[in-house]
Protein backbone atom coordinates (compact mmCIF):
# COMPACT_ATOMS: atom_id res chain seq x y z
CA UNK A 1 0.00 0.00 0.00
CA UNK A 2 1.01 3.56 -0.93
CA UNK A 3 0.43 6.48 0.98
CA UNK A 4 1.03 10.20 0.15
CA UNK A 5 0.58 13.34 1.65
CA UNK A 6 -1.38 15.47 -1.83
CA UNK A 7 -2.40 19.72 -1.73
CA UNK A 8 -4.44 21.09 -3.56
CA UNK A 9 -4.25 25.50 -3.52
CA UNK A 10 -5.12 28.23 -5.27
CA UNK A 11 -1.86 29.58 -4.14
CA UNK A 12 -2.62 33.34 -4.08
CA UNK A 13 -4.99 33.48 -6.63
CA UNK A 14 -7.93 34.94 -5.87
CA UNK A 15 -11.76 33.96 -5.10
CA UNK A 16 -12.20 32.71 -8.16
CA UNK A 17 -9.18 29.97 -7.74
CA UNK A 18 -10.56 29.22 -4.63
CA UNK A 19 -13.46 28.24 -5.78
CA UNK A 20 -12.43 26.30 -8.80
CA UNK A 21 -10.25 23.92 -5.61
CA UNK A 22 -13.61 23.57 -4.03
CA UNK A 23 -15.17 22.32 -7.37
CA UNK A 24 -12.08 20.03 -7.76
CA UNK A 25 -11.85 18.78 -4.49
CA UNK A 26 -15.19 17.00 -4.80
CA UNK A 27 -13.94 15.35 -8.25
CA UNK A 28 -10.94 14.14 -6.43
CA UNK A 29 -12.52 12.91 -3.53
CA UNK A 30 -15.42 11.08 -5.73
CA UNK A 31 -12.40 9.29 -7.38
CA UNK A 32 -10.52 8.28 -4.00
CA UNK A 33 -14.08 6.34 -3.14
CA UNK A 34 -14.66 4.74 -6.75
CA UNK A 35 -10.58 3.45 -6.59
CA UNK A 36 -10.97 2.54 -2.66
CA UNK A 37 -8.50 4.86 -1.92
CA UNK A 38 -8.47 5.88 1.65
CA UNK A 39 -7.84 9.55 2.82
CA UNK A 40 -8.03 11.84 5.22
CA UNK A 41 -8.25 15.75 5.13
CA UNK A 42 -4.90 16.91 7.50
CA UNK A 43 -5.93 20.67 6.95
CA UNK A 44 -8.57 22.91 4.86
CA UNK A 45 -8.23 27.01 4.54
CA UNK A 46 -11.96 27.80 3.28
CA UNK A 47 -11.82 31.40 0.91
CA UNK A 48 -13.49 34.76 1.20
CA UNK A 49 -16.32 33.84 -0.44
CA UNK A 50 -19.18 30.83 0.50
CA UNK A 51 -17.93 27.54 -0.57
CA UNK A 52 -14.32 28.35 -1.86
CA UNK A 53 -11.41 26.57 -0.76
CA UNK A 54 -8.14 28.45 -0.63
CA UNK A 55 -5.98 25.33 0.15
CA UNK A 56 -6.35 21.31 1.78
CA UNK A 57 -4.07 18.89 2.25
CA UNK A 58 -5.56 15.32 2.23
CA UNK A 59 -3.20 12.09 3.32
CA UNK A 60 -3.61 9.41 0.79
CA UNK A 61 -3.34 5.34 0.85
CA UNK A 62 -4.34 2.71 -1.62
CA UNK A 63 -2.73 0.75 -4.06
CA UNK A 64 -0.98 1.73 -7.06
CA UNK A 65 -1.26 5.64 -6.35
CA UNK A 66 1.17 7.41 -8.49
CA UNK A 67 -0.53 5.55 -11.46
CA UNK A 68 -3.90 7.24 -10.13
CA UNK A 69 -1.84 10.41 -9.16
CA UNK A 70 -0.94 10.78 -12.87
CA UNK A 71 -4.10 12.49 -13.86
CA UNK A 72 -3.98 15.12 -11.22
CA UNK A 73 -0.63 16.20 -10.47
CA UNK A 74 0.38 19.80 -12.00
CA UNK A 75 -2.15 22.91 -12.64
CA UNK A 76 -5.76 22.50 -13.62
CA UNK A 77 -7.20 25.25 -15.56
CA UNK A 78 -10.59 26.12 -15.42
CA UNK A 79 -11.87 28.75 -18.42
CA UNK A 80 -15.23 30.41 -17.33
CA UNK A 81 -16.41 33.92 -16.41
CA UNK A 82 -16.26 34.52 -12.90
CA UNK A 83 -19.28 34.51 -10.82
CA UNK A 84 -18.26 36.49 -8.06
CA UNK A 85 -16.64 39.76 -10.00
CA UNK A 86 -19.35 40.76 -12.98
CA UNK A 87 -17.18 42.78 -14.99
CA UNK A 88 -14.21 40.98 -14.76
CA UNK A 89 -12.87 39.94 -18.60
CA UNK A 90 -10.21 36.66 -17.25
CA UNK A 91 -11.71 33.27 -18.85
CA UNK A 92 -8.78 31.41 -17.58
CA UNK A 93 -8.29 30.62 -13.92
CA UNK A 94 -5.57 27.84 -12.59
CA UNK A 95 -4.86 25.76 -9.42
CA UNK A 96 -2.42 23.60 -8.39
CA UNK A 97 -1.91 19.73 -7.22
CA UNK A 98 1.09 18.47 -5.54
CA UNK A 99 2.73 15.99 -3.74
CA UNK A 100 3.88 17.06 -0.42
CA UNK A 101 7.54 16.72 1.03
CA UNK A 102 6.85 13.17 2.82
CA UNK A 103 10.65 13.48 4.11
CA UNK A 104 10.23 16.74 5.74
CA UNK A 105 6.89 15.69 7.31
CA UNK A 106 8.40 12.40 8.93
CA UNK A 107 10.41 14.89 10.47
CA UNK A 108 7.45 16.38 12.75
CA UNK A 109 6.55 12.77 13.79
CA UNK A 110 7.76 12.15 17.02
CA UNK A 111 10.32 9.55 18.00
CA UNK A 112 8.19 7.83 20.18
CA UNK A 113 5.44 6.85 17.54
CA UNK A 114 7.08 3.49 16.78
CA UNK A 115 7.20 2.34 20.24
CA UNK A 116 4.85 0.02 22.22
CA UNK A 117 3.18 2.94 24.11
CA UNK A 118 2.97 0.82 27.42
CA UNK A 119 6.64 1.85 27.85
CA UNK A 120 6.34 5.19 27.89
CA UNK A 121 3.55 5.39 30.53
CA UNK A 122 3.75 6.10 34.43
CA UNK A 123 0.98 4.65 36.48
CA UNK A 124 0.06 5.98 39.69
CA UNK A 125 -2.60 4.42 41.98
CA UNK A 126 -4.69 7.03 43.90
CA UNK A 127 -7.83 6.44 46.59
CA UNK A 128 -11.02 7.06 44.35
CA UNK A 129 -13.28 9.83 45.28
CA UNK A 130 -17.47 9.81 44.86
CA UNK A 131 -19.79 7.09 44.46
CA UNK A 132 -19.24 3.89 45.75
CA UNK A 133 -19.35 4.53 49.90
CA UNK A 134 -16.07 3.63 52.34
CA UNK A 135 -14.61 0.99 50.35
CA UNK A 136 -13.81 3.30 47.26
CA UNK A 137 -12.60 5.60 49.80
CA UNK A 138 -10.05 3.34 51.26
CA UNK A 139 -8.99 1.19 48.49
CA UNK A 140 -6.23 3.08 46.35
CA UNK A 141 -8.55 1.82 43.02
CA UNK A 142 -8.46 4.76 40.68
CA UNK A 143 -5.08 5.21 38.46
CA UNK A 144 -3.35 8.15 37.00
CA UNK A 145 -1.80 7.40 33.77
CA UNK A 146 0.85 9.50 32.41
CA UNK A 147 2.89 9.54 28.87
CA UNK A 148 6.34 10.82 29.70
CA UNK A 149 6.75 12.00 26.09
CA UNK A 150 4.11 14.30 25.77
CA UNK A 151 2.65 15.01 29.27
CA UNK A 152 -0.68 14.05 28.81
CA UNK A 153 -2.47 12.55 31.08
CA UNK A 154 -5.80 10.67 32.58
CA UNK A 155 -7.14 10.04 35.42
CA UNK A 156 -9.52 7.01 35.47
CA UNK A 157 -11.80 5.90 38.32
CA UNK A 158 -14.39 3.74 36.39
CA UNK A 159 -13.80 0.53 38.38
CA UNK A 160 -13.01 -0.51 41.72
CA UNK A 161 -10.80 -2.63 40.22
CA UNK A 162 -7.46 -1.19 39.57
CA UNK A 163 -6.26 -3.58 36.97
CA UNK A 164 -9.65 -2.35 34.84
CA UNK A 165 -8.70 0.67 35.58
CA UNK A 166 -5.02 0.66 34.21
CA UNK A 167 -6.41 -1.66 31.32
CA UNK A 168 -9.02 1.96 30.53
CA UNK A 169 -6.39 4.18 31.15
CA UNK A 170 -4.33 2.92 28.62
CA UNK A 171 -6.83 2.95 26.14
CA UNK A 172 -8.12 6.76 26.82
CA UNK A 173 -3.91 7.78 26.77
CA UNK A 174 -3.70 6.08 23.08
CA UNK A 175 -6.46 7.93 21.55
CA UNK A 176 -5.53 11.47 23.61
CA UNK A 177 -1.63 10.37 22.12
CA UNK A 178 -3.03 9.34 18.54
CA UNK A 179 -5.02 12.84 18.30
CA UNK A 180 -1.94 14.69 19.64
CA UNK A 181 0.32 13.09 16.54
CA UNK A 182 -2.38 14.05 13.79
CA UNK A 183 -2.81 17.59 15.03
CA UNK A 184 1.27 17.93 15.13
CA UNK A 185 1.33 16.48 11.41
CA UNK A 186 -1.47 18.48 10.59
CA UNK A 187 0.38 21.62 11.67
CA UNK A 188 3.20 20.43 9.62
CA UNK A 189 1.04 20.52 6.90
CA UNK A 190 0.02 23.83 6.90
CA UNK A 191 3.21 25.07 7.62
CA UNK A 192 4.29 24.48 3.86
CA UNK A 193 3.40 27.06 1.90
CA UNK A 194 5.63 26.87 -1.10
CA UNK A 195 3.77 25.50 -3.07
CA UNK A 196 1.39 28.85 -2.80
CA UNK A 197 4.32 30.66 -4.06
CA UNK A 198 5.11 28.11 -6.91
CA UNK A 199 1.98 27.84 -8.91
CA UNK A 200 2.68 26.96 -12.53
CA UNK A 201 0.03 28.69 -15.06
CA UNK A 202 0.02 26.83 -18.38
CA UNK A 203 0.24 23.23 -19.39
CA UNK A 204 -2.44 21.94 -17.85
CA UNK A 205 -2.85 18.46 -16.47
CA UNK A 206 -6.85 18.42 -16.29
CA UNK A 207 -9.38 21.30 -18.07
CA UNK A 208 -12.35 22.08 -16.89
CA UNK A 209 -14.94 24.69 -19.08
CA UNK A 210 -18.15 26.55 -17.75
CA UNK A 211 -20.17 26.93 -14.99
CA UNK A 212 -21.12 23.54 -14.95
CA UNK A 213 -17.66 22.45 -14.54
CA UNK A 214 -17.41 19.78 -17.00
CA UNK A 215 -13.60 18.70 -18.17
CA UNK A 216 -12.44 19.25 -21.32
CA UNK A 217 -11.13 16.36 -23.40
CA UNK A 218 -7.72 16.60 -24.50
CA UNK A 219 -7.33 16.08 -28.40
CA UNK A 220 -3.72 14.70 -29.22
CA UNK A 221 -1.92 16.05 -32.19
CA UNK A 222 0.32 14.16 -34.15
CA UNK A 223 0.96 16.82 -36.41
CA UNK A 224 4.82 16.99 -34.59
CA UNK A 225 5.30 13.07 -35.07
CA UNK A 226 4.25 13.18 -38.72
CA UNK A 227 6.26 15.83 -39.45
CA UNK A 228 9.11 14.66 -38.37
CA UNK A 229 8.46 10.91 -39.75
CA UNK A 230 8.55 13.12 -43.03
CA UNK A 231 12.17 14.79 -42.20
CA UNK A 232 13.31 11.80 -41.03
CA UNK A 233 12.32 9.62 -44.36
CA UNK A 234 13.60 12.44 -46.95
CA UNK A 235 17.41 12.23 -44.95
CA UNK A 236 16.71 8.42 -46.04
CA UNK A 237 16.22 9.33 -49.43
CA UNK A 238 18.52 11.79 -49.77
Amino acid sequence: MDRKVIQFTAARGPAECAWVVAKVLKLFLKALINNKIEYQILHKENGIENGTVQSVSLEIEGKQLPVFLSDWLGSIQWIGTSTFRKYNKRKNWFIGCYELNQKSLLNEIPAYAGMTIEKQLQFQAIRSSGAGGQHVNKVSSAIRAKHIPTGIQVLVMDSRSQHQNKKIAIERLKEKITEHNTNQLKEAVKNQWENHLNLERGNPIRVFTGSDFKQKKKTKSFKTKRNQLRNDLRKQLE
